[in-house]
């Protein structure tokens, strides 16, 4: 039985990471360094989450590469768009209803990862 999946963004390093998902209101929630030096942070393997999200990031160089997309199912997209505004977040794409039936946000991390706040269209 499938229980549960976690993408992963492939990450330039974990302070990018971090500065890319904070923002957004998620919390990091383990991190996993291949060094034992605090100089050398990277490679690192991390968790984010935000409610019932999770996902992980890595600067790892096996793995993947950039260019991800994830679709989050949010409930009020217009609300999280006015949030991350707010904050001075970027957005690549700001609300718009989609042909699919969905009403849709990107925003896009330095590795060209993307994250697609989606509200289905009633």
């Amino acid at each position: 039985m499938l229980q549960s999946a976690y993408p992963v963004f492939r990450v330039e390093s974990a302070a990018a990471a971090r500065a890319f998902f904070e923002p957004l209101g998620f919390e990091q929630i383990f991190e996993g360094s291949a060094s034992d030096d605090p100089y050398k942070p990277d490679p690192c393997y991390m968790g984010f989450q935000r409610d019932e999200v999770i996902i992980h990031a890595s600067s790892h160089s096996g793995d993947g590469a950039g260019g991800a997309v994830v679709v989050i199912v949010v409930d009020d997209v217009n609300a999280l768009h006015a949030e991350f505004v707010a904050k001075g977040v970027v957005i690549d794409l700001p609300p718009i209803d989609q042909t699919w039936g969905v009403r849709e946000m990107y925003i896009k991390d330095g590795q060209n990862n993307a994250l697609r706040f989606a509200q289905p269209l009633d």
